[in-house]
């Protein structure tokens, strides 16, 4: 195995070490792995088995991360990695998310911060994400990527489920343009069963961070799963937190579900409810609020707060249409929260 030291940790007594990347802030015994199965204790001292090790990459366009007020129509070189700090059961990535980083996994190649930098710019690509699983696991590799992908111009993102700890958001601040953040739910319970982890307090407070503090560029994904996290008076406080901690400019993603993994047993989203949950979003005072995952839906294009105009059309991932000019909508004038090439 590949070692590399790793970075925000602390040394215990009897060889112990604990782990502050992510809110579980793991205490470590010698010879052992953190929970997200990509860290060892090794004599003392705290390692990354995953620096370099990618198990995925593709160029993507942007609006599948889903990011749409986020240079919408450019292309975003995308890299994932193995291991997570959730346990999310109908997770689609589950073959790299819930693996061992300690084990052979096929398909998994090293890939240095210059070759990926390298890669990205060749593919033509605007900028660089960490996706997939979760990026915070991957921290001294993501780090090392983004200051070097700043310098070449290229935008970076985090795909991330939020639970990184401040003092890794705080790590990553300078060089993280985008931090598009799933929230599961809005209650611990639901997320101990969508997850496996009570983590609401934990994302809800990275996501505030990266917003306020740190002027990310922030979009919010709800995958709306029947029986898990559809519960409507959830979902109008969710959007009610998003508007007033986030601003009403956020977007807002809801996504439709479909069956996976430990999760096949329930029904696909029905488009009705993601429908309602959209205007839930609206009256709760959001500006954009998207349907995911339902290719067609007009949900899927962005429209002027104001007068409704259609600004950008989108069909599946890609962008068909944009009607913008100077950040504002031709037909009223209104400035739209977006950033553009």
């Amino acid at each position: 195995m590949d070692l590399k030291e790793a970075i925000l940790y602390e040394k215990l007594e009897d060889k112990k070490v604990r782990c502050n990347v992510c809110r579980h802030n793991c205490v470590v015994a010698n010879g052992n792995l953190g929970f997200c199965r990509t860290r060892i204790n090794s004599n003392g001292i705290l390692y990354t088995l995953i620096y370099g090790k990618v198990s995925s990459l593709n160029s993507d366009p942007i609006e599948k991360k889903p990011l749409f007020h986020f240079y919408p129509g450019s292309l975003c070189f995308s890299m994932g990695t193995l291991g997570c700090n959730f346990r999310c059961p109908g997770c689609q990535n589950y073959e790299i998310s819930h693996a061992r980083a300690d084990t052979f996994v096929v398909g998994v190649e090293n890939i240095s911060p210059e070759e990926a930098v390298s890669l990205a710019l060749k593919n033509k690509c605007q900028g660089i994400s960490w996706t997939y699983n979760e990026p915070a696991i991957w921290l001294e590799y993501t780090l090392d990527c983004a200051k070097l992908a700043k310098k070449k111009g290229l935008y970076t993102v985090y795909v991330t489920n939020g639970y990184m700890t401040p003092e890794a958001l705080e790590v990553m601040s300078p060089y993280l343009d985008a931090f598009r953040v799933d929230i599961k739910g809005f209650s611990e319970e639901t997320y101990q069963k969508i997850s496996g982890v009570k983590a609401l307090a934990g994302v809800l407070d990275s996501t505030k961070l990266a917003k306020k503090k740190y002027n990310m560029h922030v979009e919010c994904v709800t995958n709306v799963t029947p029986t898990i996290n559809d519960d409507e008076n959830e979902l109008r406080e969710l959007a009610r937190w998003i508007c007033k901690e986030l601003g009403p400019e956020t977007p807002w993603h809801v996504t439709a579900f479909y069956p996976y993994l430990d999760l096949s047993d329930l029904p696909p989203t029905p488009v009705s409810k993601l429908e309602k949950t959209r205007e839930i979003g609206f009256k709760e005072g959001l500006h954009y609020v998207y349907i995911g995952n339902v290719p067609g839906n007009e949900g899927e294009n962005t429209y002027c707060e104001k007068c409704k105009n259609l600004l950008i059309e989108r069909s599946g991932f890609w962008v068909s249409k944009v009607n913008l000019k100077d950040n504002k909508c031709p037909k009223c004038g209104a400035q739209i929260a977006i950033k553009l090439r």
